[in-house]
């Protein structure tokens, strides 16, 4: 049953996003299953834990994703460092957001490495992307 609704609630999620970007999820999602063979599937709950959680990021500040997404993802945010306007990142308030795979990948990229000082693990993008759909 719990496999049932997690699949359910994925398919849901994976709806705000295109089709482009879903085959890039399933992507992470094969390796994420590669790197860890008891991986059951990405989770919002664990993608909220990394967007919110503060770590000694870019420039030796203390920084979370929240730090210029904000709490609300349905708001615009403002780039911490350069104070530029970044657009809302939930799909529900952006319709361009999660339609390129190749910006997706970008935007992930850079942004683990500002907050993390490394790229995410497929896991950790895929709980990330699966918590944006979400909002």
């Amino acid at each position: 049953m719990k496999n049932l609704l997690l699949a359910l609630f994925c398919a849901a999620s994976l709806s705000a996003a295109s089709p482009e970007v879903t085959q890039y999820i399933e992507t992470l999602q094969s390796k994420a299953a590669l790197a860890d063979p008891a991986f059951e599937g990405f989770d919002a709950k664990r993608g909220e834990a990394v967007f919110t959680s503060e770590h000694l990021g870019k420039k030796g500040k203390t920084i979370a994703c929240t730090s210029c997404h904000t709490v609300n993802l349905a708001s615009k945010g403002e780039n911490y460092f350069t104070g530029k306007v970044i657009e809302p990142l939930a799909p529900s308030a952006n319709s361009l957001r999660l339609t390129s795979a190749k910006e997706v990948e970008k935007w992930l990229r850079r942004n683990f490495n500002d907050v993390y000082n490394r790229e995410g693990t497929a896991k950790e993008k895929g709980d990330v992307l699966i918590y944006i759909m979400t909002k």
